[in-house]
C-alpha cells in the first residue's frame, strides 16, 4: 500500500498551523468568552482561501476532493482554535449539499458567497424528541399552490442567527418512514422563521447555537433542495466524511492537549526538579502520544481509503469513536498534569476539556458509532440503513 503524505500536504498542513497559531489563537479566549460567532476570524480565513477549500473552482472554491486533505486542514486548524474548525466543518458540509443537490439557481445564489465568506448558512434537523432516532422527526412542510408551508421546532442549529439561509428537514408525508423526509432552502427573513435564545454551552463557544421554530413558514417550490423525499437519504451520503472531520477536530485538540502537558512538565517543579522527571508523569505523557498517533493513523487511513474509492465506513466510525475518546482522556489527564492550575480559565487546557466533548457527540454520538461498528462485524448488512433510513 502506497500511504504517503504528499509534500503539498505537509506545506499545506504547516501553512494553516502557522497562520492560525499565529492569526487566531491569539483571539480564542476573547471570543470564547463572548460566546459566539466572529466575523473577524471568519474574515481571516477568508482571506486564505480556505472557506472554499472543497468547493468547485466555478464558483472560487479551489476544487480540492481529498478527504485526507481536508482532514489535515481540519486537524491542524483544531489544534489552535477548534470553534473555527468546527465551524470550517460545516461550512464544507453546506457547499458540498449546495453543489450535490442544488439546481444551478441554488449554486449562483449561495455557492460563491459561501466560499468567500461573505456569508454563513446553517443546517437544522435536530428537533427536541429527535436526535440519533430520525425516524421521530416532525417538522412538517405541505405544498400548496407552488409553496412549501412548514411547521415544526429545532434545537441545536449552529450559526442560527447568524446565517443567511437554513437548510431545513421536514417531513413532506404522512406515514412514519424516513423515506419521506425532505430538504429545505429557507432564508432568515422568512415570515414564520423565528429565531430562539442563543444557547450558553459547555465549549465550543466560538460558534452561536439557537433553537429555531417554523410557524407557517413559506417557501417556493423551488427551495426543496434534491428530490422531495430524498433529503435524508441526500444528507447520509456524507455522514461516512463527516465523521472523519470530526475525528480530525479531535486530533487537534488531543495535539494541543499534548503540546501543553510536554511544555508545562517541563516548566513546572516540585519537590527539587521538573514534574516531567517523575515516572507517573512520563507514563501520563507516552500515553496521552500512543493514543494520539494511534488515532491520527486510523483516521488518515480511513481517509485514504475514501480518496481511492475503497470501502471506508466502518473505519469512519472507528476512527471517530477512536479520536474522539483519545481527545477526551487527552485533555483529561492534561488538567491533572496542569493540577489546580489546569482548572483555571486562564490555561489552556481547560478549554481542551470543554471543548473536545461535543466531539463525541455530534455526527453521530460515539454509542451509535459502536452499535454500527458492530452490527458490521456481526454482518447485519441492513443494520446501517435501520438505524439511518437509508433506502
Amino acid at each position: 500500500m502506497d500511504f504517503t503524505i504528499t509534500e503539498e500536504q505537509q506545506l499545506l498542513k504547516k501553512n494553516i498551523g502557522d497562520f492560525a497559531r499565529q492569526e487566531l489563537a491569539p483571539l480564542v479566549r476573547e471570543v470564547d468568552e463572548k460566546e459566539g460567532f466572529s466575523w473577524e476570524i471568519w474574515r481571516k480565513l477568508a482571506s486564505i482561501g480556505i472557506l472554499g477549500l472543497c468547493g468547485p473552482e466555478k464558483y472560487g472554491g479551489e476544487g480540492v476532493t481529498s478527504l485526507l486533505t481536508q482532514v489535515m486542514v481540519i486537524e491542524e486548524l483544531a489544534r489552535y482554535d477548534f470553534s473555527s474548525a468546527g465551524n470550517l466543518t460545516s461550512n464544507w458540509a453546506l457547499i458540498r449539499r449546495l453543489n450535490e443537490d442544488g439546481n444551478e439557481e441554488h449554486k449562483a445564489r449561495y455557492l460563491e458567497r459561501l466560499c468567500n465568506g461573505e456569508i454563513v448558512g446553517s443546517f437544522a434537523q435536530t428537533e427536541p424528541d429527535s436526535g440519533s432516532d430520525v425516524a421521530s422527526l416532525r417538522t412538517t412542510a405541505r405544498l400548496e399552490d407552488g409553496y412549501y408551508i412548514i411547521n415544526g421546532d429545532k434545537c441545536f442549529v449552529t450559526q442560527a442567527g447568524e446565517a443567511e439561509f437554513t437548510m431545513v428537514a421536514a417531513r413532506t408525508g404522512q406515514e412514519k418512514s424516513k423515506s419521506v423526509i425532505s430538504m429545505f432552502l429557507v432564508e432568515k427573513d422568512r415570515p414564520g422563521y423565528i429565531l430562539g435564545q442563543k444557547e450558553a454551552k459547555l465549549g465550543f463557544r466560538g460558534s452561536t447555537t439557537r433553537s429555531l421554530a417554523f410557524n407557517d413558514c413559506k417557501v417556493p417550490a423551488s427551495n426543496l433542495l434534491g428530490q422531495e423525499g430524498k433529503g435524508l437519504k441526500s444528507a447520509l451520503r456524507g455522514l461516512a466524511n463527516g465523521r472523519l472531520l470530526t475525528a480530525a477536530q479531535a486530533l487537534g485538540q488531543a495535539q494541543a492537549a499534548l503540546d501543553a502537558s510536554i511544555k508545562y512538565s517541563k516548566e513546572r517543579v516540585q519537590f527539587g526538579r521538573p514534574i516531567g522527571n517523575f515516572q507517573l508523569i512520563q507514563g501520563m505523557l507516552a500515553d496521552m502520544a500512543i493514543g494520539l498517533e494511534s488515532a491520527r493513523w486510523l483516521t488518515y487511513y480511513a481517509s485514504w481509503l475514501r480518496d481511492n474509492d475503497k470501502p471506508f465506513a466502518i473505519y469512519s466510525s472507528m476512527a471517530k469513536t477512536l479520536a474522539t475518546d483519545t481527545a477526551m482522556k487527552a485533555a483529561v489527564d492534561a488538567v491533572q498534569i496542569f493540577g489546580g492550575y489546569g482548572f483555571m480559565r486562564d490555561q489552556p487546557v481547560e478549554s481542551i476539556m470543554r471543548n473536545v466533548k461535543i466531539t463525541q457527540i455530534y455526527e453521530g454520538t460515539n454509542q451509535i458509532q459502536r452499535l454500527i461498528i458492530a452490527r458490521e462485524l456481526l454482518g447485519e448488512k441492513k443494520s446501517f440503513r435501520e438505524l439511518y433510513g437509508q433506502n
